[in-house]
């Protein structure tokens, strides 16, 4: 390889990544102040069925299969 070939691979090289740069400087954000305020309103107005001590007593579940009898299996 000749100098100049080394040379326009390292250009090259760096003009991509100078390309893939500018996306992420494209890519819009959220401040952390406004996304904690955000999860913090999602988990208190969104029930969780895992946690009954929070949200009163627990209900059946409605995506298990009903078991017949006392639902024991022998193996």
């Amino acid at each position: 390889m000749s100098k100049q070939t080394i040379s326009e691979t390292k250009l090259r090289k760096l003009l991509e990544l100078n390309q893939k740069l500018k996306e992420q400087l494209d890519i819009s954000r959220v401040p952390i102040s406004e996304a904690s305020r955000s999860l913090i309103e999602y988990c208190q107005s969104t029930q969780d069925m895992m946690i009954p001590s929070i949200w009163g007593s627990k209900n059946p579940d409605p995506f298990t299969e009903p078991t017949a009898g006392c639902g024991c299996s022998l193996m």
